[in-house]
């Protein structure tokens, strides 16, 4: 929301800047009944309207940015807003099919909470799916069990501790994904 708030503020002030410059180029035009004062060069009549008038474009563009620039936040709220699609919550937990670890290296405490955060991903977009959380009943109930064991500790210690069960959890959740593949296309 204070996107746009900011580009409207941004707007206005450039609408409000191109008028005002409107103004003052309209104001070299002034001239007397003897013509403009020895202080004053003169300027040709279509120099003032061309001047006018690329001070109006510049207006109406900057109008048209700022509404782009709303519809643009507007739409990425309403993308906030909406559930992750169960396929693409499936396609990240995949993503960690051929990977492995062994408790204590480098990479293990990276690669488990990974493969937790994928998990829970997943659970996120199946309870939120159009069709309803029945259609996923038994990858449910596996991550359900996942998180009874891990207690809500996501530490690296207590995943390198569960880390048979988590690994386990992805792989026959993977299974019975491949196993159903109307469920979540």
């Amino acid at each position: 929301m204070s996107v746009r708030t900011n580009a409207r503020g941004a707007a206005t002030a450039l609408a409000a800047a191109a008028v005002l410059g409107a103004f003052l180029v309209g104001c070299t035009s002034v001239s007397t009944s003897q013509g403009p004062g020895d202080d004053v060069p003169h300027v040709a009549p279509s120099v003032n309207a061309s001047a006018m008038a690329k001070a109006a474009d510049d207006a109406s563009a900057a109008k048209s940015a700022s509404d782009e620039a709303s519809a643009e936040a507007e739409a990425a709220e309403v993308a906030g807003n909406t559930p992750e699609a169960v396929r693409d919550a499936f396609a990240g937990l995949q993503a960690t099919l051929n990977d492995n670890c062994t408790p204590g290296s480098a990479n293990c405490a990276y690669f488990l909470g990974r493969v937790n955060d994928e998990l829970a991903r997943l659970d996120k977009a199946m309870k939120a799916d159009a069709q309803g959380p029945g259609r996923f009943k038994e990858p449910l109930a596996r991550i359900s069990a996942l998180r009874t064991t891990l207690n809500g500790d996501t530490s690296t210690a207590n995943l390198e501790k569960h880390r048979s069960e988590l690994i386990g959890t992805r792989d026959r959740i993977n299974t019975w994904m491949q196993g159903h593949p109307e469920d979540y296309r």
